[in-house]
């Protein structure tokens, strides 16, 4: 079967694609870096002609709130439009627990519209939430930090490793549609300065984690239960613990 993966060539895309390559599929790495662009069209028919599913693992390259939107819209009608003349026969999405419940962020704003286009599309569709990164983890501190001290809100937070979401991806592409979303998530539920916390003492790092109540996650206020999946989601099997001390950190620029 022959796949198309948008964003093919990041953190998730360039693990779906091997997995599904392993599996004997034909699998295409779409990205600008390979000639394939949503945002303008390049190279889109050609990737998309003869492919049986597409995967969307891309992510705006902003999180700036019109930079988002602008990026989820055009490139949701853009590859919306290519599927349709290609004759698409499954959309598989990755989006991320919770975005119905961070509406006062504009990023999650355009990924909620993301999600409406998929959803109104006449393409058969599986929407992937997932629960944040292991890998993301790392990031948070730069976006909570005031002097010397992170404070994070002690939210309810169940991370997964990237190659457990990849592994979930790749497994819904060869699966019918569900026409609906299926959440993901980590093996195990912390609060959210728990993990921070941990990264930074692994790192070295001799910022102080305080859990405060009245800290914003990305500049936004959140509820206990916002960051987590409902009941039954499926898990990914990788320890946050195991991750910290066996997945060497992403090399500095």
């Amino acid at each position: 079967m022959k796949i198309v993966v948008i964003g093919g060539t990041g953190l998730i895309g360039s693990k779906v694609v091997e997995k599904l390559k392993q599996k004997g599929h034909e699998v295409i790495a779409a990205a600008p870096n390979t000639g394939v662009n949503t945002i303008t069209g390049e190279g889109l028919a050609d990737a998309l002609a003869g492919a049986q599913v597409v995967v969307d693992v891309a992510n705006s390259p902003s999180f700036e709130d019109q930079a988002a939107m602008d990026f989820f819209q055009t490139a949701g009608k853009n590859l919306t439009a290519a599927e349709e003349a290609a004759g698409i026969k499954h959309h598989v999405a990755l989006s991320v627990v919770g975005t119905e419940r961070l509406q006062d962020s504009g990023y999650f704003r355009a990924k909620l519209v993301q999600e409406k286009l998929i959803e109104s599309s006449p393409i058969p569709y599986t929407l992937v939430h997932a629960t944040q990164f292991f890998e993301f983890v790392r990031s948070i501190p730069g976006f909570s930090t005031e002097g010397g001290t992170v404070r994070l809100p002690p939210v309810l937070f169940q991370p997964m490793a990237a190659d457990d979401v990849a592994s979930a991806v790749a497994e819904a592409a060869l699966a019918e549609p569900v026409n609906g979303m299926i959440e993901i998530a980590g093996p195990d539920t912390f609060t959210l300065d728990e993990p921070v916390r941990k990264v930074l003492e692994y790192d070295h790092d001799t910022r102080k984690v305080i859990a405060d109540p009245q800290a914003p996650y990305f500049g936004v206020k959140v509820t206990e239960k916002a960051l987590v999946p409902g009941p039954n989601p499926r898990l990914g099997s990788t320890k946050f613990d195991w991750w910290l001390t066996h997945v060497p950190p992403p090399q500095k620029r």
